[in-house]
């Protein structure tokens, strides 16, 4: 065992790059990626791609509806019609999950693609994660789309048999990073802290320039100098440790507040669940290295989960919406009537009125001086939300409050499907490869499974918040970043102390530990009085992460919520005025 482990600590870092966080991103990517370089002169061994989100899967769902022969990200394809050739000059191998409900299809684009080019790439991919054949036996019967997360054996097995290009249906996005970790350096099954350590860098890596500066609640710290915001890369050690970093030239920055802004996201328990490890995500360590250069160490594993997560969307039926401009004085008595004319013809299963905050007095603007009321209507048919709820807005237009006024035209009603998480056992799901030469290779379950403990690192709701005697009031986001998203229906909330190098770091971290309990996660979103909220506490980080189960409703796509995927509830958090003590500030 020495010398394998000897023989693997003798292998160079693995370069390993993401051009795509998800189906739509900057399609110049995959160009600029395997065209850069780092600081050093090195180019990349892998580059990734993450095509795919829940409601990714929906829209791919609503594809095959119409063509069978789809169901995989059309703009891969697209990218690498430009730059496969390239590709495989520069001998970089390509990972992407963009076959989404069709890989084999994907696969077979690539090939068309490839021979158009005068190539003859090795071309490989993963299924098995498809259960919509077996959705009834499985409990999700009439599903649209039903995914089991894979992990990332099957990629390494992938590029362990010498194909250029992979790609898969719905692994985990980490996946993509850990298999060819494992390709790389010969991790085992229970190599279980370099498996995590992987996990933790393909966290980092998957949703792109988030990494780089992306959505980061300290934008004001990053240079502003015209250039893109560079996709990150790993260089992935042996350990399983890695350095973030990205390529010269590029914008943005590489920081440890970028870095876990990243990995705040979307995390939910210490606890972080991959198919292939459990991974303690409590144990993670961040330290600057060099400018842009950030280490990952010290992560720590154990084994997976004993059942497999699984995507289900289903069509949940139709919606539609009207947007009314409300101006002037007497905005609550003007809301009040159109609501009142509006109620007769409100017949649709599910009605929503909400409307943004009252214009101050004496607006300078007409735009200033006014405020949107939205109706918002769901049903299982088309009709109650179709022209029989839009008419009925329109022809108030000349019989309702003064001013009425609407911000876009009336629209059809448009489908939505509704995001629910299934777990199976690990015996429903046939992980498998199919290799550049046709032969498919079943890629065996791990032996040793455990549950995860979530209750680890989730601080006891009668850990009292500081006591009322601060001195001055002040915005939460004065010394603490955020970063938000969604789960489904959850919304998820990261929190954390900025690393600015203040001597007073240590203290504000645990003002921030002490100060997030769930009765203080209700005080700042009033939205989450009735919910159940989780606290997990994230020392490593310096911070706090939050969920607040069920805001978002049934998920990004049948939520009627101002903000469906929860981007701005950290913004928000952060504006919300706290009382802190002189002497942190």
């Amino acid at each position: 065992m020495a010398e394998v482990r000897a023989q693997r600590a003798s292998k160079p870092a693995l370069r390993i790059g993401n051009c795509s966080g998800f189906y739509g991103d900057r399609l110049s990517a995959m160009r600029e990626m395997l065209e850069g370089r780092q600081e050093d002169g090195h180019g990349l061994d892998v580059l990734t791609g993450d095509y795919l989100a829940e409601l990714t899967m929906l829209i791919l769902g609503r594809d095959t509806m119409k063509d069978p022969a789809l169901g995989y990200a059309r703009t891969f394809v697209r990218q690498l019609e430009d730059t496969l050739g390239l590709a495989l000059e520069r001998g970089v191998r390509i990972v992407s999950n963009a076959g989404g409900l069709n890989p084999a299809g994907l696969a077979d684009r690539i090939r068309e693609v490839a021979r158009g080019l005068g190539l003859d790439p090795a071309v490989a991919h993963v299924e098995g994660d498809d259960l919509r054949s077996r959705s009834a036996e499985l409990g999700f019967e009439g599903a649209l789309t039903a995914n089991a997360y894979l992990g990332g054996f099957g990629i390494a097995a992938a590029l362990a048999a010498g194909a250029d290009v992979v790609v898969t249906g719905r692994v985990t996005d980490a996946s993509l990073v850990v298999g060819p970790a494992v390709a790389h350096h010969g991790w085992t099954p229970t190599s279980y802290d370099e498996l995590a350590g992987a996990v933790v860098a393909g966290h980092v890596l998957e949703c792109g320039t988030q990494a780089t500066g992306g959505n980061f609640s300290g934008f004001r710290t990053l240079p502003h100098d015209g250039r893109p915001l560079g996709f990150p890369l790993a260089e992935l050690a042996a350990d399983g440790s890695c350095v973030v970093t990205k390529q010269a030239g590029t914008g943005g920055a590489v920081t440890v507040d970028t870095v876990t802004a990243q990995l705040m996201y979307e995390i939910q328990s210490t606890r972080y669940l991959n198919p292939d490890v459990t991974t303690h995500l409590d144990t993670v360590a961040l330290r600057e290295v060099g400018h842009d250069r950030v280490e990952i160490s010290g992560v720590r594993g154990g084994p997976p989960p004993e059942r497999l997560k699984v995507c289900v969307n289903e069509l949940g039926g139709f919606r539609n919406t009207v947007e009314l401009v409300l101006t002037g004085l007497d905005i609550d008595a003007k809301a009040d009537w159109v609501r009142e004319q509006l109620a007769p013809a409100l017949t649709a299963q599910e009605v929503s009125w909400t409307r943004t905050a009252l214009p101050p007095p004496d607006a300078d603007t007409e735009e200033g001086a006014s405020c949107l009321l939205r109706c918002t209507v769901k049903d299982e048919r088309p009709d109650p939300v179709g022209r029989a709820f839009t008419s009925a807005a329109v022809e108030l237009a000349l019989a309702s409050y003064p001013g009425f006024t609407m911000t876009a035209p009336p629209a059809q009603p448009a489908p939505y499907g509704v995001y629910r998480a299934a777990y199976v056992e690990r015996g429903a799901v046939t992980h498998t490869v199919v290799h550049a030469d046709g032969r498919r290779e079943v890629i065996a379950d791990p032996t040793d499974l455990a549950e995860a403990d979530h209750e680890s690192g989730r601080r006891p709701s009668s850990y009292a918040a500081p006591a009322d005697t601060l001195t001055r009031r002040v915005p939460l986001g004065t010394f603490v970043h955020a970063r938000s998203g969604d789960k489904g229906g959850d919304a998820n909330l990261g929190l954390w102390v900025v690393n600015d190098g203040s001597g007073k770091y240590d203290a504000r971290v645990t003002w921030l530990a002490k100060l997030i309990s769930e009765r203080m996660v209700r005080e700042l979103v009033p939205e989450a009085a009735d919910l159940e909220v989780e606290v997990h506490v994230l020392p490593n980080l310096g911070g706090v992460n939050v969920l607040i189960r069920g805001l978002l409703g049934d998920g990004v796509a049948a939520s009627t919520r101002f903000d469906p995927q929860a981007k701005g509830l950290g913004e928000w958090v952060r504006s919300r005025m706290v009382h802190v003590q002189e002497g942190l500030l």
